[in-house]
């Protein structure tokens, strides 16, 4: 695939299935998430995957995470399920350090780049994925099962694997709304 054609036509997959990405594959979906803007080589994300039986210890936690937060049933059984969406799943973290130059929103941006990258050079190589947050990536209980010290944070959960479908193809939108030149 172009990769021109690739990023304008970015679509993600939440239906997903076996297989999921290994070997060289998995290789170059982590490098090239490491190839995402690096202010000061500070290489501020950490990648954590989660297949096979992991899936079912994530779950737990998501599931005691709900229950901590009070969210209601329909909440918590989401949080069981979700991991069983796509055979892989890859849990990134900005792993943030104190920098004079690089500013902890700066390591934060860049961390979510290289999920971004992550993405699409899974669907590249025929795979399809969908990058997932909510309540769930600041709570303690989530935190402390991936490590997080209290300057990181959970950029998101980039499940992985073999679509199901096709993504339906995107119109080009009007970028106009989006588009001003300086000064204005």
């Amino acid at each position: 695939m172009d990769s021109l054609e690739l990023l304008l036509n970015r679509r993600s997959a939440s239906r997903l299935s076996e297989p999921a990405p290994q070997g060289e594959a998995l290789q170059n979906i982590i490098r090239a998430g490491m190839r995402a803007p690096d202010h000061g080589t500070l290489e501020p994300w950490r990648f954590i995957i989660i297949e096979g039986e992991a899936r079912s210890r994530f779950a737990d936690v998501l599931l005691a995470a709900a229950v901590d937060a009070g969210q209601d049933e329909s909440v918590q059984e989401k949080s069981q399920k979700g991991p069983f969406r796509a055979p892989m799943i890859i849990t990134v973290v900005a792993h943030c350090t104190e920098h004079h130059k690089v500013p902890r929103w700066e390591q934060i941006a860049s961390a979510s780049c290289a999920v971004q990258a992550m993405q699409m050079a899974a669907v590249a190589q025929g795979f399809g994925g969908i990058w997932r947050s909510g309540f769930w990536t600041e709570h303690p209980i989530v935190r402390e099962a991936f490590g997080c010290r209290e300057q990181d944070m959970i950029v998101g959960f980039l499940y992985l694997g073999t679509p199901l479908m096709q993504p339906a193809k995107v119109k080009a939108p009007d970028t106009s709304p989006f588009v001003s030149y300086f000064p204005s």
